[in-house]
């Protein structure tokens, strides 16, 4: 109980001081199930300009989605954990996604687009992007180092948290994450 107070009153000065921070805190404080995975940076780190493609080779960078909070999935067809976690993602831009919130997913490495389509009709997912960073250098530069892998970026475009491996991403622990960053629901 005397821990929940402390959280609550420092989270409570946070929101005087900064706003932003304020969010972060009452995210961290809401972490729960699988969102306790998440890791949490003490100050954010700009996201790699580095670019990436759509599916049909348009060029795009993470600065493309500055102005919202943003979930980035990096994931690939042979990716088995990938395969399970995919709906879940799928499940929470269709709850959340819209003009504050969006999930975008990034395929790494070598996947052909008609694999990528393939995957992601054989799992029933039609509301997502398939986004492609065929020679893995977007992944590299943001420190990607296994799969799948998920950032939060703030919508200054910087990662304020990840996660490795994957996770219940259409739980109620993360909606309560993502509602606290977002605002969703207050």
């Amino acid at each position: 109980m005397n821990k929940l107070v402390h959280a609550l009153l420092y989270t409570a000065t946070l929101a005087l001081a900064n706003p932003a921070l304020a969010d972060v805190e009452a995210a961290k404080a809401s972490a729960t199930g699988d969102m306790k995975k998440l890791v949490w940076h003490s100050d954010p780190d700009p996201a790699s300009d580095t670019g990436f493609i759509t599916f049909d080779e348009k060029p795009l960078t993470l600065a493309d989605w500055q102005g919202k909070w943003v979930v980035v999935n990096f994931w690939a067809t042979w990716c088995a954990p990938c395969k399970k976690e995919m709906p879940m993602l799928s499940d929470l831009q269709a709850e959340m996604g819209g003009e504050t919130f969006e999930v975008v997913t990034i395929a790494t490495s070598r996947n052909a687009p008609a694999k990528m389509q393939d995957f992601f009709d054989e799992i029933g997912v039609d509301n997502l992007p398939l986004h492609r960073d065929p020679q893995s250098a977007l992944a590299r530069a943001m420190g990607v180092l296994g799969l799948p892998v998920t950032l939060i970026l703030n919508p200054e475009g910087e990662e304020v948290a990840r996660l490795t491996g994957e996770a219940d991403w259409a739980s109620d622990e993360a909606r309560a994450v993502l509602a606290a960053l977002t605002g969703a629901g207050s």
